[in-house]
């Protein structure tokens, strides 16, 4: 956080103050029972129903306390802690981000989308910082209560920053936006996810759409051109930039003539007259989209491309994203167990149909959770998606995962299909499955640590 003088939040917020030293500058900020108090130099926002601990808070001094409690007792605090008093916590809240925010006149990306988040925030930080200091939310931790605390992470070093946002509820975006007033926005693609928070594609699409409203004036937004529910976006009052990303002819950043590499896709990238060899790292036509998006955006900043796609041939993909490794006698595992859903298990599927050829294929799938009153029907057309291949076993992990299962044999699979309620139930009962011309994709859900350990015993 770049550090505030006491003094001038106080004349930001219109706040009062109570008690305490004013005298000092402000170097993090939190919201009280929210976030962690782990620093010195601390802003904390207390509501006024908040108990409020005035030792543990003067132990980490100096403090800056700012609540709309109406009554104070100037003696419970100690020395080391400033109370500034304001009438409405909400208010002081919001103008204090909008101030803060508005000390950096840097880009800001944000990102959203079923698939391809986390990766294409990584891909972006990791092209900029060849010759900029990036600031990034951490991994896929982008829930809407660690916003506030990834806006306080940019300082007066940053030169630009880019964050993943998390989608549970309808707001979540609209949100987290009014938090970091991103410049550019993507949207990746839009697949079937959280529909028991947003009730049904309808309220999901909607809900991705708060990403549009949410981007600063005159600022940008991507799309990808070969996503069919992303065309269902209603994108007419937004008076920014558009930019398309795809295989389709319409697209301002285009890939061509895609294959598959060794240890990741060759492709060339097409921008306006311009043609670029280029290379990513990971499998799959879903990372060539990814990439895309990555690229369209450090462009959009200011980087030129030959350098962010040189940068891009060393990106480092992430554990347990279609992860390659050598398993069970001899056997190929292909570790996908960081999300589940059935965006991601069909661009995995399409990875086994070009690099499982010759192969014997197994499919270990667990349930896909938060897909509220449709849950099923997705299972089932999973299990539509196995039966079209030439799978030699289908395992699933799950009473929801049964469906993927029983809507295979219906439809004339010929794989050999097993159902285990639980991922403790297998012990070595698959282990005779395995040898050297085996490629197994193991696919759950994030939350399952069962399906991650078990996962990491198929390795070798």
């Amino acid at each position: 956080m770049k550090p505030i003088a006491v003094n001038d939040i106080r004349k930001v917020i219109g706040g009062k103050i109570i008690t305490g030293p004013v005298n000092w500058k402000v170097e993090d900020a939190i919201y009280y029972t929210r976030h962690d108090h782990t620093r010195r130099n601390s802003l904390l926002f207390a509501r006024r129903g908040d108990s409020i601990n005035w030792v543990a808070i003067d132990k980490k001094g100096p403090s800056l306390v700012i609540t709309d409690k109406s009554s104070i007792n100037v003696k419970e605090v100690l020395p080391n802690t400033t109370v500034m008093q304001v009438s409405s916590l909400v208010q002081s809240y919001w103008k204090f981000i909008n101030y803060y925010r508005n000390q950096f006149q840097i880009p800001v990306v944000t990102i959203t989308g079923t698939c391809g988040k986390t990766t294409t925030k990584d891909m972006i930080k990791h092209m900029l910082s060849a010759i900029w200091n990036v600031h990034a939310s951490v991994s896929s931790k982008n829930e809407p209560r660690r916003s506030f605390p990834y806006l306080m992470g940019i300082d007066e070093h940053t030169e630009a920053a880019v964050f993943e946002h998390g989608l549970g509820n309808s707001g979540n975006i609209k949100h987290q936006c009014m938090i970091y007033q991103p410049t550019i926005g993507i949207i990746t693609n839009i697949g079937v996810h959280h529909l028991d928070g947003c009730v049904n594609m309808e309220g999901y699409i909607k809900a991705k759409e708060e990403i549009i409203g949410g981007i600063r004036d005159g600022g940008t937004l991507l799309l990808n051109a070969d996503d069919q529910n992303s065309k269902k976006l209603k994108i007419h009052n937004f008076k920014g930039k558009i930019v398309y990303f795809g295989k389709d002819a319409k697209s301002d950043f285009r890939a061509s003539r895609i294959t598959y590499g060794e240890t990741g896709m060759d492709f060339v990238l097409h921008v306006g007259p311009e043609e670029y060899s280029a290379f990513v790292p990971g499998y799959g036509e879903h990372q060539v989209s990814n990439a895309l998006a990555a690229l369209a955006a450090v462009h959009e900043i200011g980087m030129d491309l030959k350098i962010a796609i040189s940068r891009l041939t060393t990106y480092e993909t992430m554990d347990r994203h279609l992860e390659f490794s050598k398993g069970k006698n001899g056997s190929t595992i292909i570790d996908d167990t960081w999300t589940n859903n059935p965006t991601s298990v069909e661009a995995a599927l399409k990875v086994l149909d070009s690099i499982g050829k010759g192969k014997k294929v197994i499919l270990i799938l667990g349930d896909i959770n938060r897909l509220g009153n449709f849950e099923k029907k997705y299972h089932r057309e999973i299990g539509s998606m196995v039966a079209e291949r030439n799978i030699h076993a289908l395992i699933t992990i799950g009473k929801k995962a049964e469906e993927i299962a029983r809507q295979a044999m219906r439809d004339g699979s010929t794989a050999n299909i097993r159902m285990f309620k639980d991922v403790g139930d297998i012990g070595n009962r698959l282990d005779h499955l395995f040898d050297d011309q085996s490629i197994v994709l193991i696919k759950g859900p994030m939350s399952s640590r069962g399906m991650i350990e078990f996962a990491r015993s198929l390795k070798q």
